[in-house]
C-alpha cells in the first residue's frame, strides 16, 4: 500500500474505533497506537500482509469478517452469540497491537526465475518485549483500558490451533468464551482468503 492508501485505511480505521469504542481508557490505546508503528507495519514478516500498512489492513479485514460472521442466522440463533458492536470492534481491530514496533525492514536473498540470486526487502521479527503473541496484547490493551473476560479470552487465544498453546486449552477456551472461535475464525478468514 502506498501512503495515501495508509492514510485512507487509518481513516477508515480511527472511524469505527471513535464511533465503536467509547469505554474509559479509548483515547488513550489510539494515543498509543499512534505513537508506535501500527498504522506502517507490515502483518508479517514474509506471508500475509508483508508490506507497509499491512497490519492495519489485516486489523480492519478481520474486523468485516468477525461482522459478517457473527450476523450469520446461525451464530445469532443457535450459538447465540450477542456481542456489543464495541466489543467487536475491541477484539477485532486490537487483537494484534502485539506486532507494532517488532517488523525491522531488511532484505533476504530469493532466486528469480533465471535462479539468479537478488537481494528482495522483506522485514526481520525483533520482538523487544517477547511476552507471546495474544498474551501480549491483552497485556498492551489492558495498560489503557480495561477488557471484559471474553474480548480478553478472544484476543488471548485468536490464534486458535495454530498457536503454541496446549491444544486441550485452546478447545476448553472456544467453548467456554464463543467470542474466542468467532475471532480465530475471522483471523483465518482474513489471513488466508483476503491478504
Amino acid at each position: 500500500m502506498n501512503s495515501q492508501q495508509i492514510e485512507a485505511k487509518k481513516e477508515e480505521f480511527e472511524k469505527i474505533f471513535t464511533e465503536n469504542i467509547t469505554r474509559e481508557g479509548a483515547g488513550s490505546i489510539l494515543e498509543y497506537l499512534e505513537s508506535t508503528d501500527f498504522f506502517r507495519a507490515p502483518a508479517s514478516t514474509r506471508f500475509h500482509g508483508s508490506h507497509p500498512g499491512g497490519l492495519l489492513l489485516h486489523s480492519l479485514n478481520v474486523y468485516y469478517c468477525l461482522k459478517d460472521y457473527l450476523a450469520r442466522e446461525r451464530a445469532k440463533e443457535l450459538y447465540r452469540m450477542d456481542y456489543s458492536d464495541e466489543t467487536v470492534a475491541v477484539v477485532s481491530l486490537l487483537h494484534d497491537v502485539c506486532k507494532a514496533n517488532v517488523y525491522k525492514e531488511s532484505f533476504r536473498n530469493v532466486k528469480d526465475e533465471n535462479g539468479v540470486w537478488q537481494k528482495v526487502p522483506s522485514y526481520d521479527f525483533d520482538d523487544r518485549m517477547p511476552y507471546g503473541h495474544g498474551e501480549k496484547s491483552v497485556y498492551i490493551i489492558n495498560g489503557y483500558m480495561r477488557l471484559s473476560r471474553e474480548e480478553a479470552f478472544a484476543i488471548r487465544y485468536h490464534m486458535g490451533f495454530s498457536g503454541l498453546e496446549d491444544k486441550n486449552t485452546v478447545g476448553r477456551v472456544m467453548e467456554m468464551f464463543p467470542l474466542a472461535f468467532a475471532l480465530c475464525t475471522a483471523d483465518m478468514e482474513a489471513t488466508y482468503y483476503l491478504e
